[in-house]
This record gives structure tokens, sequence and C-alpha cells, in this order.
């Protein structure tokens, strides 16, 4: 019995000497797999990083740079001017002027657009048919480039004094015709900016209060309703919309920092073979004369950009922390 305990240990021994390496085959596999892992990742994202770091990063770092030194018709400037550009453009009229022209833009286009999206998402979440058609209606705009937007809009809808839809319109009962875009008083020119640009992003942020409403847990209003809550706006105040809080600081910051980044409408509404008129001149548009224009001041045109990209991101922080965006109590719907 002695002996053959013996011999059945030597062979349980023996054989589990026999399988170890079997049991090593896949830890020895795992470094391999996330080696071929790893070279995908770099396969797949490499390229875009490098062109991020590339056309973004590096023009962003030389712009900080180039602020710091005379840099006229020139982008490797050796006169170091320390924060001389910064205090010329902090005291340039212009530039605050430019500012306000921003204040205003965004006094209209945030809260006529986030109104007109929350309102298009209601309407498109009720419905019971074709709430893919609509969407995708309300959703198309965001593909039409904002130059095309903004010259169907100076040459077809708000043209000249006898020409263009709007004045059709105004003829049809009787009123004057209104030089949109050269009235300032009143400054008709508003309409036109704020018009084109609600319809070109009104359908994104659609969509954005679309993924909120649907993510609203029935349960809430099936118990407002247990509790006598009528339906419509009783429900809206005190059920959907805290429930879209998250979104809606979202898309008021995004609204924001979109208002800050204006360009495109206001160069291509305003602007002809001549000029750019005084009025109505967003930053970008007054940096791009800054850098781009007769005097080619670079490196007051970069410090501008800092300062402007400086305004954006102290704007946007106050507004997270004012809405308790990213706070331990926030519940994202």
């Amino acid at each position: 019995m002695a002996t053959r305990s013996k011999a059945h240990t030597a062979q349980g021994g023996t054989a589990q000497r026999g399988t170890a390496p079997r049991a090593t085959t896949p830890a020895t596999s795992r470094p391999a797999r996330q080696r071929n892992r790893t070279l995908w990742f770099w396969i797949f994202v490499g390229p875009f990083a490098a062109g991020l770091v590339l056309f973004t990063y590096v023009p962003l770092a030389w712009s900080v740079y180039l602020s710091f030194f005379d840099a006229h018709n020139t982008v490797s400037p050796t006169d170091f001017v320390g924060l001389d550009n910064y205090t010329a453009m902090l005291g340039d009229p212009s530039f605050r002027a430019a500012l306000l022209t921003f204040a205003v833009f965004t006094a209209f286009i945030v809260p006529a657009t986030y109104a007109l999206s929350l309102g298009l998402a209601l309407a498109v979440n009720r419905l019971r048919f074709a709430q893919a058609f609509f969407r995708s209606v309300f959703f198309l705009p965001t593909a039409c480039s904002y130059v095309v937007a903004a010259l169907v809009w100076k040459l077809s809808i708000f043209n000249g004094v006898r020409f263009g839809l709007a004045n059709t319109v105004l003829g049809w009962f009787g009123a004057d015709q209104i030089a949109w875009l050269s009235t300032t008083d009143p400054p008709w020119y508003w309409l036109v900016i704020v018009t084109v640009r609600l319809w070109l992003q009104a359908g994104f942020y659609m969509v954005l209060f679309l993924a909120g409403l649907q993510r609203v847990p029935p349960q809430l209003y099936e118990a407002a309703a247990v509790d006598g809550a009528r339906p419509g706006w009783q429900t809206f105040r005190y059920i959907t919309f805290p429930a879209l809080r998250a979104t809606s600081v979202a898309v008021v910051l995004l609204l924001v920092i979109g208002a800050f980044q204006a360009f495109d409408e206001f160069y291509n509404l305003l602007s002809d073979a001549r000029s750019y008129p005084p009025y109505a001149r967003p930053p970008l548009v007054y940096l791009y004369y800054t850098a781009l224009g007769q005097g080619q001041n670079l490196g007051l045109g970069s410090a501008g950009a800092v300062i402007l990209a400086l305004i954006i991101a102290v704007v946007t922080v106050a507004q997270a922390r004012w809405f308790g965006l990213g706070g331990k109590d926030e519940k994202a719907v």
C-alpha cells in the first residue's frame, strides 16, 4: 500500500509538473496581446493625434509666443516687447467695442436658440409618427456651411432695398422696404445675423434636448399623475425642466462659446468689396483685420487671441461653477 501510494504520488506530481506549462501559456501570451492592442491603437489614433498636435497645439503655442514680440509682417520676430501688446489691445477702444458686440450677440442668440431648440425637442418628442423624419428635417441645417447660409440670407432673403424675400413680404402689406444690412437706426442687421445663426444651430441643440428627454424616467410622470399634477405646463415646470438641468447647462455653455467664435456670418453678411463697416465687429473679425489687414500686426493680433481665449475660459468656468456642473451632487440625465 505504501509503495502504491508513493507511486500514485509520484505520478500525480509528474502530472502536475507536466500540466504546469499549459497553465502558463495564456499568461505568456497576454503581454503579446497587450502589445498588439497598443500597436493597433497607435495605428488608428496616431495620425489624428499627430494632426491635432501639428495643426492645433503648435499654432496655439506659437500664437502665445508671438504675442510677446513686435511681429509686423513676420512669424519669426526678434524684438521682444513683453506685455506691451496686451496693454495696447486692452486699451484699444475698437477691441472693447468688439467685446461689446459679442455681449449683444450673446444676449440675442443664447436665449433665442435655447428656447427654440427646447421647443422643437418637446414637439418632436411628443410625435407618435414620423419622429425620425422631423428630427432629420430640423437637424439638416446643421450640415450647411455658415458661409453658404450667410450668402443665401444676404442675397436672397434680406437683399437690398428692392429685392429679397423679406422686402417682398413687406411690400404685400404696404410697408416701406428696408436696407437690412446697412441700417443702423434701428439696427436691423441684428435680425439678419441672429436668424441665420438660429437656423443653423437650433437643430443641433434640439437633438441634445431630445437625448435628455428620452432619458427622463417615465416613472416620474406616472408618480406626478398619481399625485394630481396636470399635464402640460405644470408637468414641464416641475418634472421635465428640472430633469433637463445637466443638458441645459451643457447647451448654455456651448452656445456662449459658439457666440465667442462667431466670424463667418458676420464677415460674409456685412463685408463687401470695399471693407467691413465700423459697426457689429465681433472679436474674431476685429482680430482678423488686425493680424491680416494692412498692418499685419501678428503680435498684436496674437495678444488679442490670447485675451479672448482667457475670457472664454473664465466665462466657461464661471458658468460651470454657477450651475454646479461637475459637482458631487450632479446627476446627469
